[in-house]
């Protein structure tokens, strides 16, 4: 059995426990920013094919004490790389750590670098070569005060780069982060759902996937098949049982609106290229005005966070606005607001039911939850 660590958007972590537990994760123990798990390379697969929230799967090669550089270079040369890749794949290093002692993190990537090169060197009489960008196969380095951790990355590209995103809008949302935040909002299928700022349509696209029953991995390729260790059969068995288990694309009550063309057209030009163009509906529409078309539901938004000069006294006359259109028009529904503006509720003058710590990238952010219960606000 493997050991693994698969990184998240912080504060989705028990959610990809859950997820991972349902691809047959064993073992699991959540920290800030990912999951320990246990599993089979059929696991790692599904893990990759299938999660909707990871970043990335990490594969755990080894874990041993450091005190300075040379600890760390022993450490990695003493691994049999050669067994879990070739040498004509192409490599790179990556190095992350919390609390290190130790100076520069590019000089333990140069030293984790030469005890892979230096190991092919010994055992092949060549070594592979290095590609920063887009390689074949990298080796991830972690260090904790007094530990390092070397894994293989079994991933590739982020798993959040579905394939299905070919024209964006400013600051888009990453998909696993879309996704997590549709699951927290308790949205399932044949609910109906309505983003009234869908930009480039991150929400939109995430939630068709989910009501299809479609793996977010189906259209791309991963980095394991690029392993030594690959199971070429195993994978194809996994990979056809996802494809035969997508519904049948349907018309369904998803729907989208932004103010902005350039947005439109991003969103648009998304659900269509991605199949999904006759079955989620687009249209101009300002978030104030828009009203939706039953009496329940889940809305989840993006608004701007108000990161340039100016932008902050916008939201501040937009907030009370949005509040009174929240009362007027959205009784009975659910309503989602992901923002690192943590001045919304007050300026909303609504209290928020649920506030849920998240972060985009390193900004933290909240995701307010109000529930608009029917009946009890006044019409404004």
């Amino acid at each position: 059995m493997n050991r693994y660590f698969a990184i998240c958007p912080r504060g989705l972590e028990e959610l990809l426990s859950d997820e991972l537990r349902a691809l047959g994760g064993a073992e699991l123990r959540s920290t800030h920013g990912g999951v320990f798990f246990a599993g089979d390379w059929s696991t790692c697969y599904r893990a990759n094919l299938e999660s909707r929230i990871a970043t990335r799967i990490l594969w755990h090669i080894v874990k041993g004490p450091y005190a300075r550089e040379e600890d760390i270079y022993r450490l990695a040369v003493r691994q049999l790389w050669p067994n879990h890749f070739a040498v004509s794949r192409t490599m790179r290093v990556v190095t992350t750590a919390i609390r290190c002692p130790l100076k520069s993190l590019d000089f333990v990537t140069l030293r984790v670098k030469d005890a892979v090169c230096d190991r092919f060197r010994e055992d092949c009489g060549e070594r592979p070569d290095i590609r920063t960008r887009n390689p074949d196969v990298s080796v991830h380095v972690f260090l904790s005060e007094s530990e390092c951790t070397l894994y293989l990355d079994t991933s590739g590209q982020p798993l959040w780069q579905r394939g299905l995103r070919k024209a964006s809008v400013d600051a888009p949302l990453k998909e696993n982060l879309a996704a997590g935040i549709l699951q927290l909002s308790g949205w399932r299928p044949g609910t109906p759902l309505v983003d009234p700022m869908c930009g480039s349509g991150t929400f939109l696209l995430e939630a068709v996937q989910i009501a299809l029953d479609r793996a977010p991995g189906i259209d791309r390729g991963f980095a394991f098949e690029l392993l030594a260790s690959f199971e070429a059969m195993n994978w194809a068995s996994i990979r056809q049982a996802a494809e035969a288990r997508c519904k049948a694309p349907e018309p369904l009550d998803i729907r989208g609106y932004d103010s902005d063309d350039r947005a439109l057209r991003a969103s648009r030009r998304n659900l269509q290229e991605a199949g999904f163009g006759g079955i989620v509906t687009v249209d101009r529409g300002d978030l104030l005005d828009t009203q939706p078309l039953t009496d329940h539901g889940i809305m989840v938004a993006n608004p701007p966070y108000g990161e340039r000069i100016g932008e902050l006294d916008e939201l501040a006359a937009f907030y009370p606005r949005l509040g009174s259109a929240l009362k007027r028009h959205w009784a009975g529904w659910n309503c989602f607001f992901f923002t690192a503006d943590l001045r919304l509720p007050r300026l909303v003058g609504l209290k928020p039911s649920r506030k849920t710590p998240l972060f985009n990238g390193p900004l933290e952010c909240r995701l307010f939850e109000f529930r608009m219960v029917a009946g009890s606000n006044r019409k404004l």
